[in-house]
């Protein structure tokens, strides 16, 4: 619940943000207008976000009979969480990462790199893709559109002031002046998207938790985050790079961090989310694995056996 709590809190911060930035830069006519444009923008993206994020990524979608060890993984594991079974696809990249996407548990899709399956033990996907079908499971997708939408609107607002004199609707120059009206315009999208990244980090943590209980064991998943964290290091993902508005999309930031990727990260410190997963893990039990027959943990968390890629 605490978890929630804080979102709630974050995003009445980001609303009163939002309202406070349009009246001081464009009055409420000025306001409504921005945060129409917004709604509608941030609508068509909810009904489309999931075939424009899949495509952008190259995505090709898993069919059961291509790689039929891991469908059943992911079939479990959607009925461990109580879901309908997701779309499954595959990327064709070797910095190993995986998102979720869509706009509901029933339309949702989990897409995982290439370089995760061949980097990874069974234990470490089983946790990787319990992590997004907690996100599924926790609607983080209509969240963080409704974030976005509130984030793209004071950007909106900012603009319009300033572009149209910072008036309001009866007349009334803005009471910050020229001056004051130029640093909103920079400041306020910067807080509104400081307060996003807020928002999608505590997500994480959520994410993390629960997709735990799913895959049955914490350390599975705070294997894969470390793996995950020390593999990225050197392998550039390209399409990434070139859409840096996705990267809140994967369990680790995809990012390089060559530009100010750091400065404005949307996940929390892996190292911290490995801590709290270690954490649980006295406290959750070791349970079957994803098709029905009891999976040991590997014997060290961090622990590496043979080959990987046992999916087809």
């Amino acid at each position: 619940m605490g978890g929630y709590l804080r979102t709630a809190i974050l995003l009445a911060g980001l609303t009163a943000l939002f309202l406070a930035i349009g009246y001081l830069l464009g009055g409420r006519q000025g306001m409504v207008i921005a945060f129409l444009i917004a709604c509608a923008t941030n609508l068509w993206s909810w009904w489309n976000s999931d075939r424009v994020v899949l495509s952008m990524h190259n995505a090709e979608p898993i069919a059961p009979e291509s790689a039929p060890r891991l469908y059943r993984m992911v079939e479990g594991l959607a009925q461990r969480a109580g879901l309908p079974m997701p779309a499954l696809y595959v990327i064709h990249e070797d910095q190993p990462n995986a998102f979720a996407t869509g706009r509901n548990p029933e339309n949702a899709a989990v897409a995982v790199n290439t370089g995760l399956l061949d980097l990874m033990s069974e234990q470490e996907v089983a946790g990787v893709v319990a992590h997004e079908l907690a996100h599924i499971r926790h609607r983080d997708t209509l969240l963080m559109t409704l974030t976005a939408t509130l984030a793209g609107a004071i950007g909106m607002l900012a603009q319009f002031g300033f572009l149209f004199g910072g008036r309001t609707e009866d007349g009334r120059r803005n009471p910050f002046g020229p001056i004051g009206a130029l640093l909103l315009v920079i400041v306020g999208p910067i807080a509104a998207m400081l307060v996003q990244m807020a928002i999608s980090r505590s997500r994480e943590y959520e994410a993390d938790k629960l997709g735990a209980e799913i895959c049955g064991d914490p350390r599975w998943l705070a294997s894969g985050l470390q793996k995950l964290e020390h593999y990225k290091q050197g392998l550039v993902n390209h399409t990434a790079e070139a859409h840096p508005a996705s990267a809140h999309l994967f369990i680790i930031n995809p990012l390089s961090g060559l530009r100010m990727d750091s400065l404005f990260t949307t996940h929390p410190p892996t190292e911290e989310r490995i801590r709290r997963l270690l954490a649980m893990a006295p406290s959750v039990p070791t349970r079957g694995g994803w098709g029905g027959t009891p999976v040991a943990p590997p014997a060290s968390p961090w622990g590496s056996t043979g080959r990987r890629n046992p999916w087809g």
